[in-house]
Protein backbone atom coordinates (compact mmCIF):
# COMPACT_ATOMS: atom_id res chain seq x y z
CA UNK A 1 0.00 0.00 0.00
CA UNK A 2 2.83 2.39 0.91
CA UNK A 3 4.48 1.61 -2.46
CA UNK A 4 1.29 2.45 -4.39
CA UNK A 5 0.89 5.74 -2.52
CA UNK A 6 4.47 6.71 -3.28
CA UNK A 7 3.95 5.94 -6.96
CA UNK A 8 0.81 8.14 -7.14
CA UNK A 9 2.58 11.00 -5.36
CA UNK A 10 5.49 10.79 -7.77
CA UNK A 11 3.13 10.83 -10.76
CA UNK A 12 1.25 13.85 -9.42
CA UNK A 13 4.40 15.82 -8.74
CA UNK A 14 5.79 14.91 -12.15
CA UNK A 15 2.59 15.99 -13.90
CA UNK A 16 2.54 19.27 -12.03
CA UNK A 17 6.16 19.96 -12.96
CA UNK A 18 5.45 19.15 -16.63
CA UNK A 19 2.42 21.46 -16.67
CA UNK A 20 4.40 24.24 -15.05
CA UNK A 21 7.22 23.82 -17.54
CA UNK A 22 4.68 23.96 -20.45
CA UNK A 23 3.17 27.16 -19.10
CA UNK A 24 6.59 28.76 -18.81
CA UNK A 25 7.53 27.89 -22.37
CA UNK A 26 3.99 28.09 -23.86
CA UNK A 27 4.04 29.51 -27.42
CA UNK A 28 1.54 31.79 -29.19
CA UNK A 29 -1.02 29.40 -30.76
CA UNK A 30 -0.87 31.44 -33.97
CA UNK A 31 2.88 31.19 -34.31
CA UNK A 32 3.88 29.40 -37.48
CA UNK A 33 0.36 29.36 -38.90
CA UNK A 34 -0.63 31.05 -42.13
CA UNK A 35 -3.43 33.62 -42.06
CA UNK A 36 -5.72 31.10 -43.69
CA UNK A 37 -4.92 28.52 -41.04
CA UNK A 38 -5.45 31.05 -38.27
CA UNK A 39 -8.89 31.88 -39.65
CA UNK A 40 -9.79 28.20 -39.83
CA UNK A 41 -8.90 27.85 -36.16
CA UNK A 42 -10.86 31.00 -35.29
CA UNK A 43 -14.05 29.99 -37.07
CA UNK A 44 -13.79 26.42 -35.77
CA UNK A 45 -13.63 27.80 -32.24
CA UNK A 46 -16.37 30.38 -32.84
CA UNK A 47 -19.01 28.71 -35.02
CA UNK A 48 -21.54 31.52 -34.52
CA UNK A 49 -19.35 33.97 -36.43
CA UNK A 50 -19.65 31.89 -39.59
CA UNK A 51 -23.45 31.64 -39.63
CA UNK A 52 -23.86 34.30 -42.34
CA UNK A 53 -26.72 33.49 -44.67
CA UNK A 54 -26.39 34.79 -48.22
CA UNK A 55 -28.86 37.58 -49.01
CA UNK A 56 -28.76 36.82 -52.72
CA UNK A 57 -30.13 33.30 -52.87
CA UNK A 58 -29.72 31.65 -56.24
CA UNK A 59 -27.86 33.79 -58.76
CA UNK A 60 -30.81 33.91 -61.13
CA UNK A 61 -32.28 37.33 -61.81
CA UNK A 62 -34.96 36.37 -64.33
CA UNK A 63 -37.93 36.50 -61.94
CA UNK A 64 -36.84 39.77 -60.36
CA UNK A 65 -36.29 41.37 -63.77
CA UNK A 66 -39.65 40.14 -65.04
CA UNK A 67 -41.52 41.55 -62.04
CA UNK A 68 -39.83 44.97 -62.08
CA UNK A 69 -39.45 45.85 -65.76
CA UNK A 70 -43.16 46.48 -66.49
CA UNK A 71 -43.27 49.18 -63.79
CA UNK A 72 -40.18 51.15 -64.89
CA UNK A 73 -41.08 53.95 -67.29
CA UNK A 74 -39.30 56.18 -69.77
CA UNK A 75 -39.63 59.90 -69.00
CA UNK A 76 -39.19 62.59 -71.63
CA UNK A 77 -39.20 66.25 -70.64
CA UNK A 78 -39.53 69.45 -72.67
CA UNK A 79 -38.12 72.85 -71.73
CA UNK A 80 -39.01 76.25 -73.09
CA UNK A 81 -36.16 78.56 -74.09
CA UNK A 82 -36.53 80.54 -70.85
CA UNK A 83 -36.64 77.42 -68.70
CA UNK A 84 -33.69 75.92 -70.56
CA UNK A 85 -31.62 79.02 -69.88
CA UNK A 86 -32.34 78.72 -66.16
CA UNK A 87 -31.63 75.00 -66.31
CA UNK A 88 -28.20 75.34 -67.91
CA UNK A 89 -27.08 78.59 -66.34
CA UNK A 90 -28.25 78.23 -62.78
CA UNK A 91 -25.22 76.45 -61.38
CA UNK A 92 -26.90 73.04 -61.28
CA UNK A 93 -24.61 70.95 -59.04
CA UNK A 94 -25.41 67.75 -60.96
CA UNK A 95 -24.31 69.19 -64.27
CA UNK A 96 -21.31 70.96 -62.73
CA UNK A 97 -20.00 67.74 -61.23
CA UNK A 98 -20.77 65.19 -63.92
CA UNK A 99 -21.15 67.14 -67.16
CA UNK A 100 -23.87 65.41 -69.17
CA UNK A 101 -24.95 63.81 -65.92
CA UNK A 102 -27.21 60.85 -66.64
CA UNK A 103 -28.25 62.39 -69.96
CA UNK A 104 -30.28 65.24 -68.47
CA UNK A 105 -28.50 68.21 -70.06
CA UNK A 106 -29.90 69.67 -73.26
CA UNK A 107 -28.18 72.17 -75.57
CA UNK A 108 -28.57 75.72 -74.20
CA UNK A 109 -27.39 77.53 -77.30
CA UNK A 110 -30.46 76.56 -79.31
CA UNK A 111 -33.57 78.68 -78.87
CA UNK A 112 -36.26 76.15 -79.74
CA UNK A 113 -37.75 73.94 -77.01
CA UNK A 114 -35.25 71.37 -75.77
CA UNK A 115 -35.79 67.80 -74.64
CA UNK A 116 -34.16 65.48 -72.12
CA UNK A 117 -34.95 62.03 -70.79
CA UNK A 118 -34.70 59.76 -67.79
CA UNK A 119 -36.49 56.96 -65.95
CA UNK A 120 -39.16 56.55 -63.33
CA UNK A 121 -40.74 53.85 -61.17
CA UNK A 122 -44.49 53.33 -60.79
CA UNK A 123 -45.28 52.92 -57.09
CA UNK A 124 -49.07 53.19 -57.13
CA UNK A 125 -51.61 51.57 -59.44
CA UNK A 126 -53.38 54.91 -59.90
CA UNK A 127 -50.42 56.56 -61.59
CA UNK A 128 -47.96 57.92 -59.03
CA UNK A 129 -44.36 57.66 -60.24
CA UNK A 130 -41.10 58.37 -58.41
CA UNK A 131 -38.15 59.84 -60.29
CA UNK A 132 -35.29 62.25 -59.67
CA UNK A 133 -35.78 65.95 -59.14
CA UNK A 134 -33.14 66.71 -61.77
CA UNK A 135 -35.07 64.64 -64.33
CA UNK A 136 -38.15 66.89 -64.21
CA UNK A 137 -36.84 70.13 -62.68
CA UNK A 138 -38.07 73.20 -64.63
CA UNK A 139 -39.78 71.06 -67.28
CA UNK A 140 -42.82 72.59 -68.96
CA UNK A 141 -43.96 69.23 -70.32
CA UNK A 142 -43.43 65.73 -68.92
CA UNK A 143 -44.26 62.65 -71.00
CA UNK A 144 -44.21 59.11 -69.64
CA UNK A 145 -43.91 56.06 -71.85
CA UNK A 146 -44.85 52.81 -70.16
CA UNK A 147 -43.33 49.42 -70.83
CA UNK A 148 -46.35 48.50 -72.97
CA UNK A 149 -45.67 51.57 -75.18
CA UNK A 150 -48.42 53.88 -73.97
CA UNK A 151 -47.48 57.58 -73.86
CA UNK A 152 -49.13 59.63 -71.11
CA UNK A 153 -48.83 63.26 -70.02
CA UNK A 154 -47.63 63.64 -66.43
CA UNK A 155 -48.02 66.35 -63.85
CA UNK A 156 -45.32 67.21 -61.30
CA UNK A 157 -46.89 66.73 -57.86
CA UNK A 158 -43.83 67.95 -55.98
CA UNK A 159 -40.05 67.93 -55.90
CA UNK A 160 -37.41 67.71 -53.18
CA UNK A 161 -33.97 68.98 -54.25
CA UNK A 162 -32.59 68.05 -50.81
CA UNK A 163 -32.86 64.35 -51.70
CA UNK A 164 -33.07 64.72 -55.52
CA UNK A 165 -36.48 63.07 -55.55
CA UNK A 166 -39.67 64.01 -57.36
CA UNK A 167 -43.21 62.65 -57.50
CA UNK A 168 -45.18 62.84 -60.74
CA UNK A 169 -48.57 61.47 -61.72
CA UNK A 170 -50.28 60.21 -64.86
CA UNK A 171 -54.02 59.74 -65.35
CA UNK A 172 -54.27 55.96 -65.54
CA UNK A 173 -55.47 53.00 -63.49
CA UNK A 174 -54.43 49.40 -62.85
CA UNK A 175 -50.78 50.13 -63.59
CA UNK A 176 -48.08 47.60 -62.65
CA UNK A 177 -46.02 48.64 -59.63
CA UNK A 178 -42.68 47.78 -58.01
CA UNK A 179 -42.92 46.52 -54.45
CA UNK A 180 -41.23 48.83 -51.93
CA UNK A 181 -38.48 47.05 -50.02
CA UNK A 182 -36.55 47.87 -46.86
CA UNK A 183 -33.21 49.58 -47.48
CA UNK A 184 -32.20 49.02 -43.85
CA UNK A 185 -31.94 45.31 -44.68
CA UNK A 186 -29.59 45.91 -47.62
CA UNK A 187 -26.17 44.39 -47.05
CA UNK A 188 -22.87 45.21 -48.65
CA UNK A 189 -22.01 42.45 -51.11
CA UNK A 190 -25.56 41.41 -52.01
CA UNK A 191 -26.68 41.21 -55.62
CA UNK A 192 -28.83 44.03 -56.98
CA UNK A 193 -30.39 44.96 -60.32
CA UNK A 194 -30.58 48.39 -61.95
CA UNK A 195 -33.55 48.87 -64.28
CA UNK A 196 -33.92 51.95 -66.47
CA UNK A 197 -33.55 53.47 -69.90
CA UNK A 198 -29.86 54.26 -70.56
CA UNK A 199 -29.05 55.93 -73.89
CA UNK A 200 -32.79 55.73 -74.74
CA UNK A 201 -32.58 51.92 -74.65
CA UNK A 202 -35.87 51.14 -72.95
CA UNK A 203 -36.20 48.53 -70.20
CA UNK A 204 -32.52 47.76 -69.71
CA UNK A 205 -31.53 45.52 -66.79
CA UNK A 206 -28.00 45.35 -65.36
CA UNK A 207 -26.66 43.48 -62.34
CA UNK A 208 -24.01 44.16 -59.73
CA UNK A 209 -23.50 44.19 -56.00
CA UNK A 210 -23.94 46.73 -53.24
CA UNK A 211 -20.50 48.27 -52.85
CA UNK A 212 -21.20 50.46 -49.83
CA UNK A 213 -23.98 52.15 -47.85
CA UNK A 214 -24.40 55.61 -46.39
CA UNK A 215 -22.27 57.35 -49.04
CA UNK A 216 -22.10 61.15 -48.89
CA UNK A 217 -20.58 62.28 -52.20
CA UNK A 218 -21.26 66.01 -51.89
CA UNK A 219 -23.33 66.33 -55.05
CA UNK A 220 -26.52 67.77 -53.53
CA UNK A 221 -26.38 71.46 -52.67
CA UNK A 222 -22.64 71.61 -53.25
CA UNK A 223 -22.93 75.28 -54.15
CA UNK A 224 -23.82 75.84 -50.50
CA UNK A 225 -21.25 76.13 -47.75
CA UNK A 226 -23.29 73.84 -45.55
CA UNK A 227 -24.31 70.48 -46.96
CA UNK A 228 -26.76 68.88 -44.57
CA UNK A 229 -29.98 69.70 -42.71
CA UNK A 230 -28.14 70.36 -39.46
CA UNK A 231 -25.47 72.89 -40.46
CA UNK A 232 -21.89 72.69 -41.67
CA UNK A 233 -20.56 69.17 -42.22
CA UNK A 234 -16.97 70.12 -42.91
CA UNK A 235 -14.56 71.57 -40.37
CA UNK A 236 -13.92 75.25 -41.04
CA UNK A 237 -11.60 77.55 -39.10
CA UNK A 238 -13.90 80.54 -38.79
CA UNK A 239 -16.24 82.16 -36.32
CA UNK A 240 -19.30 79.98 -35.62
CA UNK A 241 -22.42 81.00 -37.51
CA UNK A 242 -26.05 80.28 -36.80
CA UNK A 243 -26.74 76.93 -38.49
CA UNK A 244 -29.06 77.07 -41.49
CA UNK A 245 -31.71 74.53 -42.40
CA UNK A 246 -33.06 72.96 -45.60
CA UNK A 247 -29.77 71.37 -46.69
CA UNK A 248 -29.03 68.26 -48.67
CA UNK A 249 -29.52 64.76 -47.31
CA UNK A 250 -27.07 62.26 -48.76
CA UNK A 251 -26.87 58.65 -47.68
CA UNK A 252 -26.57 56.86 -51.00
CA UNK A 253 -26.46 53.13 -51.66
CA UNK A 254 -23.35 52.59 -53.79
CA UNK A 255 -23.46 49.86 -56.43
CA UNK A 256 -21.34 48.61 -59.32
CA UNK A 257 -24.37 47.66 -61.44
CA UNK A 258 -23.83 49.44 -64.77
CA UNK A 259 -25.91 52.61 -65.03
CA UNK A 260 -25.55 55.30 -67.68
CA UNK A 261 -27.23 58.46 -69.00
CA UNK A 262 -30.97 57.81 -68.93
CA UNK A 263 -30.90 55.53 -65.86
CA UNK A 264 -31.54 58.50 -63.60
CA UNK A 265 -34.75 57.99 -61.64
CA UNK A 266 -34.81 54.26 -62.37
CA UNK A 267 -35.07 51.34 -60.00
CA UNK A 268 -32.44 49.63 -57.90
CA UNK A 269 -33.96 46.34 -56.70
CA UNK A 270 -32.83 43.27 -54.78
CA UNK A 271 -33.12 39.74 -56.12
CA UNK A 272 -36.65 39.49 -54.72
CA UNK A 273 -37.66 42.30 -57.06
CA UNK A 274 -38.14 44.76 -54.18
CA UNK A 275 -37.30 48.43 -54.68
CA UNK A 276 -34.41 49.38 -52.41
CA UNK A 277 -33.26 52.61 -54.07
CA UNK A 278 -33.76 55.22 -56.80
CA UNK A 279 -30.71 55.53 -59.06
CA UNK A 280 -29.52 59.13 -58.96
CA UNK A 281 -25.84 59.63 -59.76
CA UNK A 282 -22.69 58.13 -61.22
CA UNK A 283 -19.08 58.85 -60.35
CA UNK A 284 -17.62 59.50 -63.77
CA UNK A 285 -15.08 61.67 -65.58
CA UNK A 286 -16.72 61.03 -68.95
CA UNK A 287 -20.44 61.16 -68.13
CA UNK A 288 -20.79 57.41 -68.73
CA UNK A 289 -20.41 54.38 -66.48
CA UNK A 290 -16.97 54.00 -64.90
CA UNK A 291 -17.70 51.61 -62.08
CA UNK A 292 -19.93 53.19 -59.43
CA UNK A 293 -23.48 54.40 -59.19
CA UNK A 294 -25.44 55.89 -56.31
CA UNK A 295 -29.08 55.42 -55.33
CA UNK A 296 -31.33 57.17 -52.81
CA UNK A 297 -32.35 54.52 -50.22
CA UNK A 298 -36.03 53.66 -50.44
CA UNK A 299 -36.69 54.12 -46.71
CA UNK A 300 -35.77 57.78 -47.08
CA UNK A 301 -37.72 58.02 -50.34
CA UNK A 302 -40.89 56.67 -48.70
CA UNK A 303 -41.08 59.61 -46.30
CA UNK A 304 -40.34 62.18 -49.01
CA UNK A 305 -42.86 60.74 -51.47
CA UNK A 306 -45.61 60.48 -48.86
CA UNK A 307 -45.08 64.13 -47.95
CA UNK A 308 -45.08 65.26 -51.58
CA UNK A 309 -48.31 63.38 -52.27
CA UNK A 310 -50.01 64.66 -49.14
CA UNK A 311 -48.64 68.18 -48.75
CA UNK A 312 -47.04 69.13 -52.08
CA UNK A 313 -43.73 69.69 -50.27
CA UNK A 314 -41.62 67.89 -47.66
CA UNK A 315 -42.25 68.43 -43.97
CA UNK A 316 -38.74 68.06 -42.64
CA UNK A 317 -37.72 67.84 -39.01
CA UNK A 318 -34.44 69.23 -37.70
CA UNK A 319 -32.23 68.45 -34.73
CA UNK A 320 -30.88 71.99 -34.70
CA UNK A 321 -27.10 71.67 -34.47
CA UNK A 322 -24.07 72.61 -36.50
CA UNK A 323 -21.54 69.80 -36.40
CA UNK A 324 -18.14 68.69 -37.63
CA UNK A 325 -17.51 65.16 -38.90
CA UNK A 326 -14.55 63.83 -36.91
CA UNK A 327 -11.39 62.17 -38.17
CA UNK A 328 -7.84 62.10 -36.72
CA UNK A 329 -6.89 65.43 -38.34
CA UNK A 330 -10.04 67.24 -37.20
CA UNK A 331 -9.74 65.75 -33.70
CA UNK A 332 -6.21 67.13 -33.52
CA UNK A 333 -7.38 70.58 -34.59
CA UNK A 334 -10.13 70.52 -31.96
CA UNK A 335 -7.80 69.04 -29.33
CA UNK A 336 -10.09 66.14 -28.47
CA UNK A 337 -9.22 62.47 -28.06
CA UNK A 338 -12.05 60.71 -29.87
CA UNK A 339 -11.80 60.46 -33.66
CA UNK A 340 -15.28 59.07 -34.43
CA UNK A 341 -18.60 60.86 -34.33
CA UNK A 342 -19.98 64.34 -34.98
CA UNK A 343 -18.59 67.25 -32.96
CA UNK A 344 -21.27 69.81 -32.02
CA UNK A 345 -20.07 73.30 -32.99
CA UNK A 346 -23.21 75.32 -32.34
CA UNK A 347 -26.85 74.90 -31.36
CA UNK A 348 -29.78 76.54 -33.13
CA UNK A 349 -31.51 78.94 -30.75
CA UNK A 350 -34.78 77.35 -29.69
CA UNK A 351 -33.98 74.16 -31.61
CA UNK A 352 -34.71 70.62 -30.54
CA UNK A 353 -31.13 69.84 -29.48
CA UNK A 354 -30.93 72.91 -27.25
CA UNK A 355 -34.25 72.05 -25.62
CA UNK A 356 -33.12 68.46 -25.01
CA UNK A 357 -29.92 69.55 -23.25
CA UNK A 358 -27.17 69.04 -25.82
CA UNK A 359 -24.19 71.36 -25.47
CA UNK A 360 -21.48 72.82 -27.65
CA UNK A 361 -18.51 70.42 -27.59
CA UNK A 362 -20.61 67.26 -27.30
CA UNK A 363 -19.75 64.46 -29.73
CA UNK A 364 -22.73 62.62 -31.19
CA UNK A 365 -21.69 58.94 -31.21
CA UNK A 366 -24.98 57.07 -31.75
CA UNK A 367 -28.44 57.61 -33.18
CA UNK A 368 -31.18 55.20 -32.09
CA UNK A 369 -28.43 52.99 -30.70
CA UNK A 370 -26.54 52.75 -34.01
CA UNK A 371 -22.95 54.05 -34.23
CA UNK A 372 -22.42 57.38 -36.01
CA UNK A 373 -19.20 57.59 -38.00
CA UNK A 374 -20.22 59.97 -40.80
CA UNK A 375 -22.78 62.72 -41.24
CA UNK A 376 -24.87 60.42 -43.45
CA UNK A 377 -25.40 58.04 -40.50
CA UNK A 378 -27.38 60.80 -38.80
CA UNK A 379 -28.76 62.55 -41.88
CA UNK A 380 -30.74 59.67 -43.28
CA UNK A 381 -32.26 58.70 -39.92
CA UNK A 382 -33.47 62.23 -39.26
CA UNK A 383 -34.55 62.66 -42.87
CA UNK A 384 -37.21 59.98 -42.44
CA UNK A 385 -38.95 61.85 -39.61
CA UNK A 386 -41.46 64.68 -39.31
CA UNK A 387 -41.44 67.78 -37.11
CA UNK A 388 -42.65 66.70 -33.69
CA UNK A 389 -41.15 63.22 -33.98
CA UNK A 390 -38.60 62.16 -31.37
CA UNK A 391 -35.15 60.71 -31.96
CA UNK A 392 -32.69 59.27 -29.44
CA UNK A 393 -29.04 60.26 -29.66
CA UNK A 394 -26.02 59.36 -27.57
CA UNK A 395 -23.29 61.94 -27.01
CA UNK A 396 -19.84 61.79 -25.50
CA UNK A 397 -19.36 64.53 -22.89
CA UNK A 398 -16.38 64.83 -20.56
CA UNK A 399 -15.42 61.22 -21.22
CA UNK A 400 -18.87 59.77 -20.46
CA UNK A 401 -21.74 58.83 -22.74
CA UNK A 402 -25.13 60.44 -22.15
CA UNK A 403 -28.46 59.71 -23.85
CA UNK A 404 -30.88 62.43 -24.99
CA UNK A 405 -34.28 62.32 -26.64
CA UNK A 406 -34.71 65.19 -29.09
CA UNK A 407 -38.05 66.43 -30.41
CA UNK A 408 -37.50 67.59 -33.98
CA UNK A 409 -38.48 71.12 -34.94
CA UNK A 410 -39.45 72.26 -38.41
CA UNK A 411 -41.04 74.91 -40.57
CA UNK A 412 -44.81 74.41 -40.77
CA UNK A 413 -46.13 73.10 -44.06
CA UNK A 414 -49.42 71.32 -44.32
CA UNK A 415 -52.28 70.62 -46.60
CA UNK A 416 -52.84 68.49 -49.64
CA UNK A 417 -51.91 68.48 -53.27
CA UNK A 418 -53.70 65.56 -54.85
CA UNK A 419 -55.05 66.15 -58.32
CA UNK A 420 -55.84 64.08 -61.37
CA UNK A 421 -55.61 66.42 -64.35
CA UNK A 422 -56.72 66.17 -67.92
CA UNK A 423 -54.00 65.95 -70.53
CA UNK A 424 -54.83 69.46 -71.79
CA UNK A 425 -54.14 70.99 -68.34
CA UNK A 426 -51.01 69.11 -67.29
CA UNK A 427 -48.54 71.15 -69.32
CA UNK A 428 -50.02 74.43 -68.10
CA UNK A 429 -49.94 73.22 -64.50
CA UNK A 430 -46.28 72.28 -64.80
CA UNK A 431 -45.48 75.70 -66.25
CA UNK A 432 -46.81 77.30 -63.07
CA UNK A 433 -43.93 75.66 -61.19
CA UNK A 434 -45.71 75.57 -57.84
CA UNK A 435 -47.57 73.37 -55.37
CA UNK A 436 -50.62 74.37 -53.34
CA UNK A 437 -52.78 73.53 -50.35
CA UNK A 438 -56.20 74.75 -49.20
CA UNK A 439 -56.28 77.66 -46.77
CA UNK A 440 -56.62 76.89 -43.10
CA UNK A 441 -59.33 78.57 -41.08
CA UNK A 442 -56.68 80.71 -39.38
CA UNK A 443 -55.42 81.94 -42.73
CA UNK A 444 -58.94 82.72 -43.92
CA UNK A 445 -59.55 84.75 -40.76
CA UNK A 446 -56.26 86.61 -41.06
CA UNK A 447 -56.95 87.78 -44.61
CA UNK A 448 -60.75 87.92 -44.21
CA UNK A 449 -61.26 85.44 -47.02
CA UNK A 450 -63.81 82.72 -47.60
CA UNK A 451 -61.68 80.81 -50.10
CA UNK A 452 -58.22 80.50 -51.62
CA UNK A 453 -55.15 78.25 -51.73
CA UNK A 454 -51.69 78.92 -50.32
CA UNK A 455 -48.46 78.34 -52.25
CA UNK A 456 -46.40 75.64 -50.51
CA UNK A 457 -43.56 75.24 -53.02
CA UNK A 458 -42.06 77.26 -55.88
CA UNK A 459 -39.83 75.50 -58.38
CA UNK A 460 -37.10 77.00 -60.52
CA UNK A 461 -38.00 78.29 -63.97
CA UNK A 462 -41.78 78.36 -63.54
CA UNK A 463 -44.17 81.29 -63.80
CA UNK A 464 -44.40 81.69 -60.05
CA UNK A 465 -40.64 82.15 -59.73
CA UNK A 466 -40.38 84.40 -62.79
CA UNK A 467 -43.18 86.68 -61.55
CA UNK A 468 -41.99 86.60 -57.94
CA UNK A 469 -44.97 84.83 -56.38
CA UNK A 470 -43.27 83.25 -53.34
CA UNK A 471 -44.16 80.47 -50.93
CA UNK A 472 -46.84 81.68 -48.54
CA UNK A 473 -48.73 83.69 -51.17
CA UNK A 474 -52.48 83.14 -51.35
CA UNK A 475 -54.12 82.55 -54.72
CA UNK A 476 -57.78 83.62 -54.85
CA UNK A 477 -58.45 83.61 -58.58
CA UNK A 478 -57.05 82.36 -61.89
CA UNK A 479 -58.43 83.57 -65.23
CA UNK A 480 -61.48 85.03 -63.51
CA UNK A 481 -62.34 81.75 -61.76
CA UNK A 482 -62.51 81.76 -57.95
CA UNK A 483 -60.01 79.29 -56.45
CA UNK A 484 -61.09 77.37 -53.38
CA UNK A 485 -59.22 74.08 -53.91
CA UNK A 486 -56.44 72.53 -55.94
CA UNK A 487 -59.08 71.04 -58.22
CA UNK A 488 -60.31 74.56 -59.03
CA UNK A 489 -56.83 75.35 -60.39
CA UNK A 490 -57.10 72.46 -62.85
CA UNK A 491 -60.30 73.92 -64.27
CA UNK A 492 -59.20 77.54 -64.24
CA UNK A 493 -55.81 77.32 -65.96
CA UNK A 494 -57.32 76.22 -69.27
CA UNK A 495 -59.75 79.17 -69.30
CA UNK A 496 -57.31 81.38 -71.22
CA UNK A 497 -58.17 84.60 -73.06
CA UNK A 498 -55.90 85.51 -75.98
CA UNK A 499 -53.24 83.16 -74.58
CA UNK A 500 -53.04 85.13 -71.33
CA UNK A 501 -53.17 83.69 -67.81
CA UNK A 502 -54.21 86.01 -64.99
CA UNK A 503 -53.43 85.14 -61.38
CA UNK A 504 -54.84 87.13 -58.47
CA UNK A 505 -54.17 86.88 -54.78
CA UNK A 506 -52.48 88.24 -51.67
CA UNK A 507 -48.85 88.36 -50.58
CA UNK A 508 -47.96 87.15 -47.09
CA UNK A 509 -47.91 90.78 -45.89
CA UNK A 510 -51.53 91.23 -46.95
CA UNK A 511 -50.88 93.28 -50.09
CA UNK A 512 -52.93 92.36 -53.13
CA UNK A 513 -51.43 91.39 -56.50
CA UNK A 514 -52.64 90.65 -60.02
CA UNK A 515 -50.19 89.15 -62.53
CA UNK A 516 -50.86 88.52 -66.22
CA UNK A 517 -48.52 86.58 -68.50
CA UNK A 518 -48.42 84.91 -71.87
CA UNK A 519 -48.47 81.11 -71.82
CA UNK A 520 -48.21 80.48 -75.58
Amino acid sequence: MRKIGLTLLTAFVGGAMALGTYKVFEKDPNEGLTFEERQKVHFASNPNTSNIVSSAGDVDFTQAAASVTPAVVYIRTTYSAQQQQGRSGGGDPFEDMFGDFFGQRAQPQQRQPQRASGSGVIISTDGYIVTNNHVVANASKVEVTTNDHRTLQAKVIGTDPSTDLALIKVSATNLPIVKLGNSDDVRVGEWVLAVGNPFNLNSTVTAGIVSAKGRNIGILGREEEEQNPFGRSRYQQQQPQQPRLNKAIESFIQTDAAINPGNSGGALVNTKGELIGINSAIASHTGSYEGYGFAVPVNLAKKVLNDLEKFGSVKRGYIGVSFTELNPDVAGELKIKTTNGLYVNELVDGGGAEAAGLQKGDVITKVEGNPVYESSDLQERVGRLQPGDKIRVTVLRAGSEKNFTITLKGEPTAGANKTAMSKSAEELYNKLGASFQPLTQAQKSKFRLNSGVVVTQVRRGGFFENYDIPVGSIITGINGVAINSVQDIDKAITNLKNGQMVIEGYSSDGSRFRNSFDVQ
